[in-house]
């Protein structure tokens, strides 16, 4: 074991330790020079024959774990192969697994378990989503840690694995007795999401009624006879994740997320109330009922058929190879539940996994939401505005590329900046979290600020939408936003904003926005942002590629600053050439007219004495000739 006090690799300090598992001890670090605390994991050598198959089931963990980022998912910082332990420094994760809730209260509350599970649904649907998908496979309450907030993380990659289209089977049976489906152990074939479906399910079933799946005799009965208070609408949701046949089951994460959402709409006293009021309905009116039943039984068939059309057209669009496909099947999805945000989300990801969003693939995104907005807005309003508009928004400010731009050496557009104002307006307005609200205002408020960055005031001042565009450039570059979003989004936004303050440098300056020190300083904060996605993601060919253009505008501004100094030191020469120049040549005009002053001096009294002399000659003239006459 690691001692308490020690530093591993010169920067974490174990402080105590936080968990033991059969092979393995998770240690709470500092990480003293960033001040911030980091989770451990030692796997230690000594005594264990097959080290090195566990070994190498925790490279593939944390390999895995590298790739993805999820609100409900830890992140792993570093890996240390130590010579006789194996060390994981991952986000340290505070609270306890909900096994240990099950332990300390039993039976959990039947509504936090739904809003636990809703959690679930949509990290599992996350995985699965992947290319390829990825299975989790060893869903349970040991593996699902309760933070303070209430919301929860999934820990423990172990047993997670690839699908792989090709194969009939998984090559190693692994999970948990109990919570496992059967096709994990039995050899009926390969696990895929269905199989997360049923191990949810498992564990829905253990926290709602307090008893244990993986006791024997590994029986799982309807859970109101263990609690009659419970639902029987979640009763009939944990019932269908737990068939045994895969085909039996929901077929998705989004499937199961629905009914949990709805699941007060399945209850037998909820039907019952809707089957007194039918039956009394139809004791009036019996012979319009007769028309009624005959349209209603029309439109629940319809209703079914429908809801199937629609998630079979959104997975396949979600395992199509090529973009064009995709977007057909996605837009097949929207005419058949054009109320449904879920089918314009997918084309929006789609469309985006590049890392661009080209002038046409944001026309067809656009067609298809103007022509049900009004729809989308009054069915879904939040959904529509977190996962749409927001999101659409963030892709035309940060990746939107028209097809008029002839040159990438920018990193923005300004076509997009200015378009993304609308959706990001419907965010601040309906998002559901504050969060979103707030990111989607300052967004909208740097929008106008860019558009109007030209302007200026009588006095020559920058107009007022402008002033705080470098204080909100700072603040959308923060350093949580890969945890807020993800690695794609967070080296987006730090490619946009080095790209503007690289074309803007002397433009802020200029007006007195920001100091020559304000922004190498945020430089040096946003390059290690990147450096840190850098390392997290070492295998992401196409996240690598947006930290090498976040780098290279980081490196071009710098030059810039350098090129400023020397631009300045050039201009003061020539200030002084100049000056001299100036002086010297109003030396010499000094002297000219100094000169000339001294040629007219004299040139005047030459005059004088000449018409002295003229005067004196006349005067002489004039007595000789008096003299004359006289004689």
């Amino acid at each position: 074991m690691l001692e308490i006090g020690s530093v591993i690799d010169g920067k974490y300090k174990i402080l105590n330790v936080v968990g033991k598992g059969g092979m393995s001890v998770v240690y709470l670090a500092m990480n003293e020079r960033a001040n911030k605390q980091w989770a451990i994991k030692e796997v230690r050598k000594d005594g264990m024959q097959s080290f090195e198959v566990v070994k190498q089931n925790l490279v593939a963990e944390t390999d895995l774990l590298k790739k993805l980022n999820h609100p409900h998912l830890p992140s792993i910082i570093d890996v240390i192969d130590c010579d006789d332990t194996f060390l994981i420094v991952m986000d340290y994760i505070e609270g306890n697994p909900l096994s240990k809730a099950l332990e300390t209260s039993g039976a959990q509350n039947q509504d936090d378990v739904i809003e636990w599970a809703k959690q679930l649904c949509d990290v599992l649907g996350y995985l699965h989503s992947r290319k390829p998908p990825i299975i989790y496979r060893d869903m349970k309450p040991s593996n699902v840690m309760l933070k303070p907030d209430g919301n929860v993380m999934l820990i423990d990659f172990g047993t997670a694995r690839e699908f792989k289209s090709t194969s009939v089977a998984d090559t190693t049976c692994l999970g948990t007795q109990g919570y496992a489906a059967p096709e994990q152990f039995g050899g009926h074939g390969q696990t895929d999401a269905r199989t997360d479906i049923y191990c949810l399910g498992a564990t829905m079933y253990h926290l709602v009624t307090g008893h244990n799946p993986a006791t024997p005799p590994y029986e799982m009965y309807p859970i109101r006879q263990w609690n009659p208070m419970l639902s029987s609408g979640l009763e009939e949701i944990i019932l269908k994740c737990t068939q045994r046949n895969p085909e039996d089951r929901y077929q998705s994460c989004a499937e199961l997320l629905y009914a949990l959402d709805h699941y007060k709409d399945l209850d037998i006293e909820n039907k019952k109330v809707q089957s007194f009021k039918w039956k009394t309905f139809l004791a009036s009116f019996i012979m319009t009922i007769v028309m009624l039943v005959g349209t209603i039984g029309f439109s629940a068939g319809l209703t079914v058929q429908t809801s199937s059309t629609y998630e079979s057209y959104i997975a396949n669009g979600d395992s199509a190879v090529s973009q064009d496909a995709a977007e057909k099947y996605y837009l097949d999805a929207i005419n058949v539940d054009p109320a449904n945000p879920l089918a314009y989300q997918k084309l929006l990801e789609r469309c985006t996994s590049d890392s661009k969003l080209s002038e046409d693939e944001y026309n067809t995104i656009k067609d298809a939401i103007y022509e049900h907005e009004d729809e989308l807005k009054s069915k879904y309003p939040s959904e529509y505005a977190d996962n749409v508009a927001y999101k659409l928004g963030q892709a035309l400010y940060f990746s939107y590329v028209p097809s008029s731009q002839e040159s990438e050496s920018e990193n923005f557009s300004t076509a997009g900046i200015t378009v993304s104002q609308r959706w990001l307006d419907i965010a601040q307005k309906m998002g559901s979290t504050e969060q979103i609200k707030h990111r989607a205002e300052l967004l909208s408020s740097m929008s106008k600020a860019y558009q109007n960055m030209s302007g200026k005031s009588l006095e020559g001042d920058p107009v007022e939408e402008v002033k705080e565009y470098w204080n909100n450039l700072v603040e959308i570059a923060s350093p949580n936003i890969a945890k807020e979003e993800n690695n794609q989004i967070a080296l987006l936004i730090y490619r946009n904003v080095t790209s503007q303050i690289y074309t803007k440098y002397y433009w802020f300056i200029k007006n007195s926005l920001a100091t020559a020190k304000d922004i190498s300083n945020e430089l040096d904060n946003i390059e290690k942002y990147v450096n840190e996605i850098k390392v997290a993601v070492p295998d992401d060919e196409e996240l690598q590629i947006l930290v090498n253009e976040c780098l290279d505008n980081i490196e071009n501004t710098r030059s810039l600053d350098t090129y400023a100094l020397r631009l300045r030191f050039c201009f003061s020469l020539f200030q002084s050439f100049c000056f001299s120049c100036l002086i010297s040549k109003q030396f010499l005009i000094s002297e000219q007219v100094v000169q000339s002053r001294k040629q007219s001096k004299k040139c005047r009294r030459q005059i004088i004495q000449r018409a002295d002399f003229v005067l004196t000659e006349r005067r002489l003239l004039h007595s000789f000739q008096k003299m004359t006459k006289r004689i």
